[in-house]
């Protein structure tokens, strides 16, 4: 409303004050003659003045459309003859289709035409994180220019600190129209944090230290503010291996040297022996060949029982006892590993727990091709194989492997998956894939359930396709399935400074744990664009065995763009278990934290969380600095008013009164001086005596 147009022109708001400036406005006046007038004004919600000749069009935002609900919920059931409405048509939140049912006619007066202002715009920003180890933040941006000199815009990311991260420079064709950025980038620290999105001519950079340098209209839409979440904390991956194999060394290496991840491994070196019935002497129960070894701890393997071997365990008791027969031992994992291992490994309970892990506790499961694992490792009909996304169990003899190998090639969803992906480029990508050795060992699958993905394939020399890798979300979780038992074999026929493998397997582990969350986590819900400026903070908590926590205690605290810590009380929800909410209301423009602490009804530490959010309501509010005349003229067209041009204003007052108007008028009737409701009380009574007659019935 503030903005001026181009070529000296004046704002919006000069010329509406012209018309509000004086209670003596004939047009005011004419309409105090037929109405009660009532004087409302909106920025961030409705408010009721009594005079309009101290309004100073500074609100940070325009709530029209939530305004305008109020006043209908305010008149309901009251005469209204309609709105008149002093607005440029720029709002910042959107339209509710059940706000024009029922809506009185509203008549906006639209503001002079005026010449486009130089201008440029952030349209929009936004943030995704991937599996992508170079860069994984992805930032977008959308810049619009108009009437500018200059024919290119400069666009840099800056961190908390102010620091530029990256910066490019676009073009637009004669100074006006749309240019598009894209920036990746790693994160320097953990956790959460904000980055600053800024653009402006590439003449006028030096604007943004001597703002009186700059020709643009205003410098509030030039700027946003972006949320990044990296995950803080390492992911404990748990990897089971029936056998000691090149696979898991290559893996270990990769993962050691990612902060993010921590390999525990429970590699078993020697498998169970049978039992044997032997002779011996008379009362002796024992096997012969064990005779004189009385040694009798704990941590003895016997002879008929698998040698384990841990590795990268926190303490000696974890996995003391081999694999997890607990669900508050198995869901302190991030994500679990089975490579070359058989279903007779686990107990039926066991298996229970493992697909449990991935469906209920939300964690991510990944067998490994081998001799011993899939179909060959008896994993048919088991709560594994449910897990899974390929099928098991055959129906025809499986085909014979091919004597030249298996080529790995990306299918076409794979292809879009950043975290797949070794290169920068498709056509680097697929010499990237062409220079892969061909593999020998692979598992086939009966076939793939619905719902899964295919993202890589196995292709023989004669051009069958087998499924290769394969994913689905199953629960709450994530299974993949990595169909090739001999992915060593690419670290052996590349160069030794090649660190493609050890990368693939770092991604590959990192999208397994990418969605995983803890007992704690914290969201915010909905968003001050479109919900008003109340934010809901929505706290979910859990116990050690992922089962909704309802008497947990919470400690949370807002820390607003002024550093100042505010404390809200979480309450807990009706409609969900364990679910906790709050409502915050944000009063300055800029970036949010909010930390969470949750602790046990008997003050047991759970855990923590954190999560933030934007208030960029100034570059909402300037996203558009002309006046939408369309919108107001759209609006006036849906509720049967008129859109009214300012130099009319004074005529369309004489004449309002002469305008139908919805009018309600309340009555009051006696049901019982309906002729027909005394008509259907005799049918009842005498269809009651009838059917009792009919019956038999006294």
């Amino acid at each position: 409303m503030t903005v001026r147009g181009g070529g000296g022109s004046g704002s919006p708001a000069d010329a509406f004050r012209s018309v509000i400036a004086d209670e003596r406005s004939p047009w005011l006046v004419r309409l105090r003659q037929d109405f009660d007038v009532q004087r409302y004004a909106f920025g961030d919600r409705l408010e009721p003045r009594g005079e309009l000749e101290s309004l100073k069009f500074g609100g940070r935002r325009s709530s029209l459309y939530e305004s305008l609900a109020a006043i209908k919920e305010r008149f309901a059931g009251r005469p209204l003859a309609g709105v008149v409405l002093l607005s440029d048509g720029s709002a910042t939140d959107a339209a509710p289709q059940e706000l024009f049912a029922g809506m009185p006619p509203v008549y906006p007066v639209l503001p002079p035409e005026t010449a486009q202002a130089a201008d440029v715009a952030l349209a929009r920003v936004s943030a995704t994180q991937t599996g992508f180890e170079d860069a994984p933040v992805t930032l977008t941006a959308e810049a619009h220019a108009a009437a500018l000199d200059d024919d290119s815009l400069t666009c840099e990311v800056l961190d908390e600190a102010g620091k530029v991260v990256a910066s490019q420079v676009q073009s637009v064709a004669g100074g006006a129209g749309s240019a598009a950025f894209r920036f990746q980038f790693r994160p320097e620290k953990e956790g959460l944090s904000f980055y600053q999105v800024r653009v402006a001519p590439t003449s006028q950079l030096a604007a943004w230290k001597e703002p009186s340098q700059s020709t643009e209209a205003t410098k509030a839409n030039n700027v946003r503010l972006v949320q990044v979440q990296r995950p803080a904390g390492a992911y404990r991956v748990l990897y089971v291996g029936g056998m000691p194999n090149p696979e898991h060394k290559f893996l270990g290496r990769a993962v050691a040297e990612d902060r993010q991840i921590e390999l525990v491994s429970l590699l078993r070196i020697a498998r169970r022996e049978p039992k044997f019935d032997f002779r011996s002497r008379s009362g002796e129960t024992t096997n012969p060949l064990f005779r004189g070894f009385d040694k009798t701890d704990d941590e003895t393997e016997q002879y008929d029982q698998p040698v384990f071997v841990r590795l990268g365990t926190k303490d000696e008791n974890e996995l003391r006892d081999g694999f997890p027969k607990s669900a508050e031992q198995l869901f302190a994992y991030h994500a679990v590993v089975l490579d070359d291992v058989e279903a007779a490994m686990f107990t039926q309970d066991q298996m229970s727990l493992l697909s449990r892990f991935v469906s209920e506790r939300g964690g991510g499961l990944l067998m490994l091709g081998g001799v011993d694992s899939f179909e060959k490792g008896g994993f048919a009909k088991t709560p594994i194989a449910d897990a899974l996304p390929v099928y098991l169990q055959r129906t025809a003899a499986p085909r014979e492997p091919s004597p030249a190998g298996y080529r790995w090639e990306l299918t076409r969803e794979g292809k879009l998956e950043p975290w797949l992906r070794l290169r920068a480029n498709e056509v680097d990508e697929q010499k990237r894939i062409d220079e892969m050795p061909p593999f020998r060992t692979l598992n086939q699958a009966a076939g793939i359930k619905p719902g899964a993905h295919v993202l890589a394939s196995a292709v023989e020399s004669s051009g069958t396709r087998h499924p290769a890798l394969v994913e689905q979300t199953y629960g709450r979780g994530r299974s993949m399935a990595l169909l090739i038992g001999d992915l060593w074999r690419w670290r052996l026929q590349v160069d030794p400074e090649n660190q493609d493998l050890e990368k693939t397997w770092r991604q590959l582990v990192r999208r397994l744990t990418s969605d995983v969350s803890g007992r704690v986590s914290t969201t915010v819900e909905g968003n001050s664009d479109d919900a008003g400026p109340a934010m809901q903070i929505a706290v979910r908590v859990r116990d050690a065995e992922y089962r909704a926590a309802d008497n947990a205690q919470l400690e949370l605290a807002v820390v607003g763009p002024d550093g100042k810590k505010i404390t809200v009380d979480a309450e807990p929800s009706r409609r969900e278990a364990g679910l906790y909410e709050a409502t915050f209301v944000p009063r300055l423009p800029g970036a949010y934290r909010v930390a969470t602490k949750a602790a046990s009804g008997d003050g047991t530490p759970i855990g923590a969380a954190e999560a933030g959010w934007t208030d960029d309501a100034a570059a909402e509010e300037f996203a558009r600095l002309s006046p939408d005349r369309a919108a107001l003229e759209e609006l006036a067209e849906r509720t049967q008013g008129e859109a009214v041009e300012l130099k009319d204003l004074e005529s369309f007052a004489s004449g309002l009164a002469a305008r139908p108007a919805p009018e309600i008028v309340q009555t009051l009737f006696p049901l019982r001086h309906a002729p027909w409701l005394f008509a259907v009380a005799i049918c009842c009574l005498a269809g009651e005596w009838g059917l009792r007659r009919w019956r038999g019935m006294p």
